[in-house]
């Protein structure tokens, strides 16, 4: 399921999407699904610069295979970390993706990677079965 805002619009997440300063983070422990993973959203608000922003919703059969790609996704940082912000989030058993960019050419690019990390992780947790909750 994807949802697009629309331009300007704000992002769901019990608000707004703050943009805030890049600063490395660790992953949220499995049990804290309801924070942020990884933040990479330095991008920089300002004035008359439109922003595009993309959010994408991925459902997972259980919380604990959300929360393995999200582990595996959010240790990517972006390269233009300047230009473009990304953050990752579990909600129970759906992984939230939010990108904001004020250059359209760099979010497709980036949200292109994201899809092609998200099908390799998603097929090598489908190649070994469903992880084992220890």
């Amino acid at each position: 399921m994807v949802r697009i805002p629309r331009l300007g619009a704000a992002v769901p997440d019990a608000g707004t999407v703050a943009v805030i300063p890049s600063g490395a983070h660790p992953v949220a422990r499995a049990l804290e699904v309801s924070s942020w993973s990884k933040s990479t959203m330095p991008f920089t608000q300002r004035q008359g610069i439109p922003h595009h922003r993309f959010a994408l919703t991925v459902p997972f059969p259980t919380s604990l295979e959300a929360e393995i790609t999200c582990g595996s996704l959010a240790p990517d940082a972006e390269p233009h970390q300047g230009l473009l912000g990304k953050k990752l989030k579990v909600s129970g058993s759906m992984l939230e993706a939010h990108w904001i960019s004020g250059d359209s050419c760099l979010l497709r690019i980036s949200i292109m990677n994201f899809l092609d990390q998200l099908s390799l992780v998603v097929n090598t947790i489908q190649r070994f079965g469903p992880p084992v909750s220890r």
